[in-house]
């Protein structure tokens, strides 16, 4: 593969490409949605001391942290419709996406919430605030900055994790990448610049979490 070669194909693969570029952005986006509001549900159960939310959180957690991304975005858009669902491939990939990562996310921000000095929050209870309140102005806020930088680490995983989609046909980089390598046998130019795009996506991702661990971590 010449320098030449390659640039030729750029020229002619970029287009298409980019469009599986939005794909991505797309099914990253709607899948930290998902896993966000999730994740911090789970969160909030299993840091709730009441037994009854605690247990039905954490045998969801450890169920879908025990099934492969792969496998649930098969069940997703396989099998839902048998029961009367139907999803398109974008939906199914932003849902599959979003509930598998919302257990890592669940975790991540459970273990903030734990890293909260308990001292904030015997001065909270000693002023007389309720257990929402407690939650909403001492834990949570503590929490999120505690959180920020393994948070910035599932977005990461989870843009290259979208690729996973295309088993169920989700147009995007890496489909997109072997529908051209498929019809031009270009493996090598096709394939690098699918990895070139992955890395322009990644790595502002990648500086952004450094720079929020070095902040947070410092303090």
């Amino acid at each position: 593969m010449s320098f030449d070669s390659f640039l030729g194909s750029a020229r002619d693969f970029l287009p298409i490409l980019l469009q599986g570029v939005w794909v991505t952005i797309g099914v990253t986006l709607g899948a930290l949605v998902i896993a966000t509001l999730l994740g911090l549900v789970w969160a909030l159960m299993r840091t709730s001391g009441t037994r009854w939310l605690e247990w039905p959180a954490k045998a969801v957690v450890n169920t879908l942290r025990g099934i492969p991304i792969i496998v649930q975005l098969f069940y997703i858009y396989f099998v839902l419709p048998d029961l009367g669902i139907d999803l398109t491939a974008f939906q199914a990939g932003v849902i599959g996406l979003g509930v598998a990562y919302s257990a890592y996310m669940g975790e991540v921000f459970r273990s903030g919430m734990l890293a909260v000095d308990p001292g904030a929050v015997e001065a909270a209870e000693s002023l007389g605030l309720s257990r929402l309140r407690i939650m909403t102005r001492v834990i949570l806020p503590q929490a999120t900055r505690i959180v920020l930088p393994p948070y910035g680490n599932m977005l990461i995983m989870m843009l290259k994790d979208s690729s996973q989609a295309s088993v169920i046909t989700v147009a995007e980089i890496s489909t997109q990448s072997r529908m051209i390598a498929s019809s031009t046998f270009k493996n090598q130019e096709v394939f690098t610049l699918a990895a070139l795009l992955y890395l322009a996506l990644s790595v502002p991702l990648i500086i952004l979490v450094g720079r929020l661990e070095k902040r947070f971590g410092r303090r």
